[in-house]
């Protein structure tokens, strides 16, 4: 899949439509040189589509490059079937798309100066791994791509003493080897948090606003006074999903009856399920297996693909009846 650079825009206010100008420097774990929202983060370019931008204009939209808040206008090249964790090479430079579309919660001037802002919808933004130079002109190359249609899966292990690098975490690099072995996920990152409230709230809804389908906590749900990760699923979910967190701790009461001492939660924020497992390696990847005859269809669901799958106990058809002449017996 290749295309090219049609414009190249910059800003230097965030919430301010852009400006086309010659060229632009990327910059390595940073993003546009100069740009309002260069810096550390994982929205550090963004693009759009010139066939998107087309269709706006063909509404009766006027519209310069750089009207919906992007960096890049690209042509010839379908962003709508690149995912999270392509890697696009933009002549000498390289950036990796980190997300599809994004949640505006205030309407800002773009969203006035155009009437209909198509950024929250079709933009999608990357993270800038290689730097270079890029220009009209400069040709674009999906080296790496992720279909859009694979489960978007992110692990973060709550942990107070692998996140100041006393203990290694094994559960989380476990779980995301089973997400991707088993569910045939892309895994599009793994983080250790302390047991902090308050971060593990702004890591859930960081990466529930990146749209991935699935985030897979491990550890801080037991009894303990920093065991607070159910309590941070809880404030950041719009609705639980409790039958998650009932099944596994009932396989998981076969094994053991401690169990019953698990306080992990499910639940759903915007369109991404949040499910809390425990922080050992073998506990972790045993409550995930008890869901993953179910994840599959809990994604698509958020996905807004409402057809229930055929109950396996009725795939064999039954055989058609047999209808007997009725029969009368004359006294």
């Amino acid at each position: 899949m290749t295309g090219t650079v049609s414009f190249v825009c910059t800003s230097k206010k965030k919430g301010m439509v852009k400006h086309p100008v010659a060229a632009i420097r990327l910059v390595a774990d940073h993003g546009v040189d100069g740009d309002a929202h260069a810096g550390f983060g994982h929205r550090q370019v963004s693009l759009l589509a010139e066939a998107d931008i087309a269709a706006q204009r063909a509404l009766g939209v006027e519209l310069e490059p750089g009207a919906f808040g992007e960096n890049l206008v690209v042509t010839g090249l379908t962003l709508d079937r690149v995912g999270i964790g392509s890697r696009l090479e933009i002549g000498a430079a390289e950036i990796e798309i980190t997300q599809i579309g994004k949640v505006c919660h205030d309407r800002c001037a773009i969203y006035y100066r155009t009437g209909d802002c198509i950024m929250p919808r079709l933009g999608v933004f990357g993270r800038v791994v290689a730097g270079g130079e890029v220009a009209p002109g400069t040709g674009v190359r999906v080296i790496e791509r992720v279909e859009r249609d694979q489960m978007q899966v992110a692990v973060v292990t709550c942990s107070d003493t692998c996140s100041r690098g006393a203990a290694i975490d094994t559960a989380g690099p476990a779980v995301a080897r089973l997400a991707t072995e088993r569910l045939g996920a892309h895994v599009a990152l793994c983080r250790i948090v302390a047991d902090d409230q308050a971060t593990i709230e702004a890591t859930l809804k960081e990466l529930a606003d990146r749209g991935l389908d699935l985030v897979l906590t491990c550890g801080g749900t037991g009894c303990a006074a920093r065991d607070v990760t159910p309590e941070a699923t809880l404030a950041v979910i719009d609705r639980q999903v409790p039958g998650l967190a009932e099944a596994m701790r009932g396989a998981s009461a076969a094994i053991t009856p401690h169990a019953w001492l698990s306080r992990a939660v499910a639940g759903i924020r915007r369109a991404t399920l949040i499910v809390n497992l425990p922080g050992s390696e073998r506990a972790a990847t045993e409550n995930l297996t008890t869901l993953l005859a179910t994840l599959p269809h809990a994604v698509q669901l958020l996905r807004g693909h409402t057809a229930h799958p055929a109950d396996p106990r009725r795939q064999t058809t039954p055989a058609s009846p047999v209808v007997q002449p009725l029969r009368v017996d004359v006294g």
